[in-house]
């Protein structure tokens, strides 16, 4: 019987590839995975309309996180709750990124806005992420120091050029938390997988947390262990190495 009873993947840079591919390889150790009773679990920053294809590509039907613990699903169609942004609090997001000139987007339940597609109402809409995106690291920096004053938010990344902004509290741990009281199982018995910051949490919070070859360095540093990239079929190592070993 398998140790870890849950695998919670990260998906950019670390199930996908560059490509934004699951690859033969880690979708048949997946497989292996879910053959020998692991829970394979979805743990994304995406929101649900840009994860779901690929839940139902790999035949899960098991528990998710989206938008980095916002939205937490008992199963791919069946909400478990939802977490938002103040819309008062976006308006001043959305007001910072104007201010620096960068990209910006924010996810709700019924799609996803940014810079080129933004909305006049917004305290109207269910805020569960904003993000900025730019390849000006003095512009991202000086919005992530911002940011931190505000001490009401959730701000990690999902590469080094963005910044991702959750209500307080919410993160991709709590996730977890709440799938492992769904399934009567500690934290302890969780793999949890991933790249960036928004990653961090999850990583130090589980039985075994895994950074990818191409973590960042503060992820690979906080890691339980390192495996091989995501272009290397890195979470197939997992699962072969410290799952079904």
């Amino acid at each position: 019987m398998a140790k870890y009873k849950l695998l919670a993947l990260d998906m950019d840079g670390t199930l996908l590839n560059e490509a934004l591919e699951v690859t033969p390889e880690t979708a048949k150790w997946i497989a292996a995975a879910r053959e020998a009773g692991v829970t394979v679990s979805l743990s994304t920053g995406r929101g649900y309309q840009n994860a779901i294809s690929y839940a139902e590509m790999l035949h899960l039907q098991s528990p998710m996180i989206t938008a980095n613990g916002s939205e937490v699903w008992k199963s791919p169609d069946q909400l478990l709750y939802r977490r938002t942004l103040d819309g008062a609090v976006v308006q001043k997001l959305y007001e910072l990124a104007e201010s620096h000139g960068t990209w910006f987007w924010g996810y709700t339940p019924d799609g996803l806005f940014n810079k080129e597609k933004w909305t006049d109402r917004i305290a109207e809409q269910e805020w569960t992420k904003f993000g900025y995106y730019s390849e000006d690291r003095a512009a991202l920096s000086a919005i992530w120091e911002e940011l931190a004053k505000w001490e009401v938010l959730e701000v990690t990344n999902s590469a080094p050029v963005n910044i991702e902004i959750n209500p307080a509290g919410v993160s991709k741990a709590s996730g977890l938390r709440s799938v492992c009281e769904l399934m009567g199982i500690g934290m302890d018995q969780v793999v949890a997988v991933g790249d960036s910051l928004n990653d961090l949490a999850a990583i130090r919070a589980v039985g075994l947390g895994v950074a990818m070859g191409n973590a960042q360095d503060v992820v690979k540093e906080n890691a339980d262990v390192i495996v091989a990239t995501n272009e290397e079929d890195g979470v197939a190592q997992v699962i072969r190495d410290y799952i079904l070993n």
